[in-house]
Protein backbone atom coordinates (compact mmCIF):
# COMPACT_ATOMS: atom_id res chain seq x y z
CA UNK A 1 0.00 0.00 0.00
CA UNK A 2 1.25 3.24 -1.16
CA UNK A 3 2.15 5.97 2.14
CA UNK A 4 1.01 9.06 1.78
CA UNK A 5 4.65 10.49 1.76
CA UNK A 6 5.51 8.38 -1.55
CA UNK A 7 3.05 11.05 -3.14
CA UNK A 8 3.19 13.71 -0.91
CA UNK A 9 2.22 16.86 -3.56
CA UNK A 10 -1.03 14.89 -4.54
CA UNK A 11 -1.87 13.93 -1.11
CA UNK A 12 -1.29 17.45 0.30
CA UNK A 13 -3.27 18.84 -2.49
CA UNK A 14 -6.51 16.25 -1.73
CA UNK A 15 -6.36 16.80 2.27
CA UNK A 16 -4.61 19.96 3.94
CA UNK A 17 -4.17 22.24 1.04
CA UNK A 18 -7.34 21.38 -0.90
CA UNK A 19 -8.38 25.05 -0.90
CA UNK A 20 -4.60 26.13 -2.65
CA UNK A 21 -5.65 23.47 -5.46
CA UNK A 22 -6.51 23.55 -8.88
CA UNK A 23 -7.26 21.08 -11.25
CA UNK A 24 -9.20 17.76 -12.20
CA UNK A 25 -10.00 13.87 -10.08
CA UNK A 26 -6.52 12.48 -10.14
CA UNK A 27 -4.36 15.74 -11.11
CA UNK A 28 -3.89 18.59 -9.37
CA UNK A 29 -1.79 21.57 -9.05
CA UNK A 30 -1.15 24.80 -6.82
CA UNK A 31 -2.33 28.02 -7.60
CA UNK A 32 -0.22 30.11 -9.56
CA UNK A 33 1.09 32.48 -7.35
CA UNK A 34 1.06 30.16 -4.54
CA UNK A 35 3.32 27.34 -5.37
CA UNK A 36 4.82 25.52 -8.58
CA UNK A 37 3.73 21.77 -7.63
CA UNK A 38 1.86 19.51 -9.48
CA UNK A 39 0.43 16.41 -7.80
CA UNK A 40 -0.94 13.10 -9.69
CA UNK A 41 -2.60 10.46 -8.39
CA UNK A 42 -0.52 8.51 -10.05
CA UNK A 43 2.74 9.67 -12.44
CA UNK A 44 1.22 7.92 -15.64
CA UNK A 45 2.03 9.36 -19.00
CA UNK A 46 -2.19 9.83 -19.12
CA UNK A 47 -2.22 12.13 -16.16
CA UNK A 48 1.01 14.34 -17.66
CA UNK A 49 -0.98 14.11 -20.47
CA UNK A 50 -4.17 15.66 -18.64
CA UNK A 51 -1.90 17.91 -16.85
CA UNK A 52 -1.11 19.66 -20.08
CA UNK A 53 -4.31 20.10 -21.20
CA UNK A 54 -5.73 21.35 -18.25
CA UNK A 55 -3.16 23.62 -17.36
CA UNK A 56 -2.19 27.46 -18.83
CA UNK A 57 0.02 28.35 -21.20
CA UNK A 58 3.60 28.20 -20.58
CA UNK A 59 2.91 26.34 -17.12
CA UNK A 60 6.16 25.25 -15.33
CA UNK A 61 5.62 22.23 -13.12
CA UNK A 62 7.55 20.42 -10.21
CA UNK A 63 6.32 16.77 -9.91
CA UNK A 64 7.73 14.91 -7.64
CA UNK A 65 8.64 10.83 -8.13
CA UNK A 66 10.08 7.64 -6.38
CA UNK A 67 10.45 5.73 -9.73
CA UNK A 68 11.73 7.18 -12.97
CA UNK A 69 9.31 9.20 -14.98
CA UNK A 70 8.83 8.95 -18.79
CA UNK A 71 7.94 12.69 -19.08
CA UNK A 72 5.99 13.06 -22.55
CA UNK A 73 7.22 14.91 -25.27
CA UNK A 74 4.43 17.42 -24.67
CA UNK A 75 6.40 18.71 -21.90
CA UNK A 76 10.18 20.47 -21.78
CA UNK A 77 12.24 18.96 -19.05
CA UNK A 78 14.22 21.72 -17.56
CA UNK A 79 15.77 20.33 -14.57
CA UNK A 80 15.84 16.97 -12.91
CA UNK A 81 16.93 17.14 -8.92
CA UNK A 82 18.15 14.02 -7.03
CA UNK A 83 16.55 14.18 -3.34
CA UNK A 84 16.18 12.76 0.05
CA UNK A 85 12.76 12.84 1.75
CA UNK A 86 13.49 12.43 5.79
CA UNK A 87 10.95 11.85 8.17
CA UNK A 88 11.32 13.40 11.68
CA UNK A 89 11.66 10.56 14.36
CA UNK A 90 12.96 12.22 17.71
CA UNK A 91 12.28 11.31 20.66
CA UNK A 92 12.58 14.86 22.91
CA UNK A 93 10.89 18.02 22.26
CA UNK A 94 13.67 20.21 20.61
CA UNK A 95 15.23 22.17 23.51
CA UNK A 96 14.63 25.74 21.61
CA UNK A 97 13.91 29.49 22.66
CA UNK A 98 12.12 31.61 20.16
CA UNK A 99 14.65 34.38 21.36
CA UNK A 100 15.76 36.09 18.08
CA UNK A 101 13.74 34.38 16.15
CA UNK A 102 10.39 36.65 13.90
CA UNK A 103 7.17 35.34 12.67
CA UNK A 104 7.51 36.70 8.92
CA UNK A 105 4.53 37.88 7.29
CA UNK A 106 3.20 39.85 3.63
CA UNK A 107 5.49 42.66 4.37
CA UNK A 108 9.03 40.55 4.13
CA UNK A 109 8.07 38.76 1.28
CA UNK A 110 10.38 41.19 -0.80
CA UNK A 111 12.81 40.67 1.49
CA UNK A 112 12.27 36.70 1.59
CA UNK A 113 12.60 36.42 -2.17
CA UNK A 114 15.94 37.83 -1.97
CA UNK A 115 17.26 35.45 0.30
CA UNK A 116 15.68 32.88 -1.68
CA UNK A 117 16.58 33.84 -4.95
CA UNK A 118 20.43 34.23 -2.99
CA UNK A 119 20.48 30.85 -1.68
CA UNK A 120 18.25 28.54 -4.18
CA UNK A 121 16.38 26.17 -1.70
CA UNK A 122 13.79 26.26 -4.25
CA UNK A 123 10.60 27.88 -5.37
CA UNK A 124 9.36 30.81 -3.44
CA UNK A 125 6.23 32.99 -5.36
CA UNK A 126 4.23 36.05 -4.38
CA UNK A 127 1.69 33.86 -2.29
CA UNK A 128 3.83 30.94 -1.11
CA UNK A 129 4.12 32.36 2.66
CA UNK A 130 0.13 32.00 2.60
CA UNK A 131 1.60 27.98 3.24
CA UNK A 132 2.40 29.16 6.29
CA UNK A 133 4.88 29.67 9.80
CA UNK A 134 7.62 31.02 7.73
CA UNK A 135 9.92 32.27 10.39
CA UNK A 136 13.38 33.97 10.35
CA UNK A 137 16.07 36.06 11.97
CA UNK A 138 17.21 39.43 11.05
CA UNK A 139 20.64 40.84 11.97
CA UNK A 140 21.28 44.56 11.00
CA UNK A 141 17.75 45.10 9.20
CA UNK A 142 18.60 42.05 6.53
CA UNK A 143 16.59 38.89 6.86
CA UNK A 144 19.83 36.55 6.85
CA UNK A 145 17.81 32.94 8.02
CA UNK A 146 14.55 31.68 7.16
CA UNK A 147 12.07 28.31 7.11
CA UNK A 148 8.57 27.93 6.84
CA UNK A 149 6.19 25.06 6.06
CA UNK A 150 4.93 23.75 2.46
CA UNK A 151 2.98 20.01 1.74
CA UNK A 152 0.41 18.95 4.32
CA UNK A 153 -0.50 15.89 3.21
CA UNK A 154 -2.24 15.13 7.12
CA UNK A 155 -0.63 14.66 9.62
CA UNK A 156 2.63 15.19 7.89
CA UNK A 157 3.62 18.87 7.63
CA UNK A 158 7.11 19.96 5.30
CA UNK A 159 9.32 22.42 6.90
CA UNK A 160 11.14 23.97 3.58
CA UNK A 161 13.09 27.30 2.56
CA UNK A 162 15.34 26.74 4.75
CA UNK A 163 18.44 29.02 4.19
CA UNK A 164 20.49 31.42 5.21
CA UNK A 165 22.85 33.99 3.62
CA UNK A 166 26.05 33.38 2.85
CA UNK A 167 28.13 36.02 4.98
CA UNK A 168 26.13 34.10 8.45
CA UNK A 169 27.26 30.53 7.46
CA UNK A 170 28.21 28.71 10.38
CA UNK A 171 26.39 30.92 13.46
CA UNK A 172 24.09 28.06 13.98
CA UNK A 173 21.02 30.06 12.47
CA UNK A 174 19.63 27.00 10.51
CA UNK A 175 20.09 25.27 13.68
CA UNK A 176 17.94 27.49 16.11
CA UNK A 177 15.30 27.96 13.35
CA UNK A 178 14.74 24.58 12.98
CA UNK A 179 14.18 23.31 16.39
CA UNK A 180 11.32 26.08 16.50
CA UNK A 181 9.91 24.64 13.36
CA UNK A 182 9.71 21.10 14.47
CA UNK A 183 8.74 21.99 18.24
CA UNK A 184 5.53 24.07 16.43
CA UNK A 185 4.75 21.41 13.89
CA UNK A 186 5.00 18.71 16.95
CA UNK A 187 2.86 21.39 19.38
CA UNK A 188 0.14 20.58 16.59
CA UNK A 189 0.46 16.58 17.06
CA UNK A 190 1.44 16.64 13.59
CA UNK A 191 5.24 14.82 11.77
CA UNK A 192 7.84 17.01 10.54
CA UNK A 193 9.59 15.85 7.42
CA UNK A 194 11.49 17.61 4.63
CA UNK A 195 13.11 17.34 1.23
CA UNK A 196 17.02 17.94 0.67
CA UNK A 197 19.65 17.48 -2.54
CA UNK A 198 21.09 14.25 -1.76
CA UNK A 199 24.56 16.05 -2.46
CA UNK A 200 24.08 18.70 0.10
CA UNK A 201 25.72 16.73 2.60
CA UNK A 202 25.98 19.52 5.30
CA UNK A 203 22.16 19.93 5.21
CA UNK A 204 21.63 16.11 5.90
CA UNK A 205 24.04 16.13 8.55
CA UNK A 206 22.26 18.63 10.29
CA UNK A 207 18.93 17.20 9.78
CA UNK A 208 20.13 14.08 11.13
CA UNK A 209 21.52 15.80 14.40
CA UNK A 210 18.32 17.04 15.21
CA UNK A 211 16.15 13.55 14.60
CA UNK A 212 15.54 13.16 11.20
CA UNK A 213 15.81 9.99 9.40
CA UNK A 214 16.25 9.55 5.71
CA UNK A 215 12.87 7.62 4.49
CA UNK A 216 13.46 7.17 0.83
CA UNK A 217 14.83 9.02 -2.30
CA UNK A 218 13.08 10.91 -4.43
CA UNK A 219 13.40 12.83 -7.59
CA UNK A 220 12.37 16.40 -8.57
CA UNK A 221 10.86 16.54 -12.65
CA UNK A 222 10.77 20.54 -13.53
CA UNK A 223 8.63 20.21 -16.83
CA UNK A 224 7.55 23.70 -18.70
CA UNK A 225 4.26 22.99 -20.69
CA UNK A 226 4.92 23.47 -24.62
CA UNK A 227 2.77 25.02 -27.39
CA UNK A 228 1.87 22.92 -30.18
CA UNK A 229 0.58 20.01 -28.22
CA UNK A 230 -3.02 19.23 -27.32
CA UNK A 231 -5.95 21.86 -27.29
CA UNK A 232 -6.07 23.30 -23.83
CA UNK A 233 -9.15 23.08 -21.83
CA UNK A 234 -7.51 25.11 -18.56
CA UNK A 235 -9.39 24.45 -14.93
CA UNK A 236 -10.94 27.30 -13.42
Amino acid sequence: MEHLLDNPIYHALTSAHAHFAKGVEGVKYYQKDIAAFAGLKDNSAENLQTLYKISEADSLFVVFSKAPLTIPALWTIHMQIDMFQLVYEGVNMPESTNGGLTDLDQSHVTEMSALVELTKPGPFLAKTIELGNYIGIFAENQLIAMAGHRFFPTPYREVSAVCTHPDHLGKGYALKILQEQIKRILNRAEIPFLHVKNDNLGAIKLYQKLGFKIRTEMTAYVIRKEQGGEPENVSK
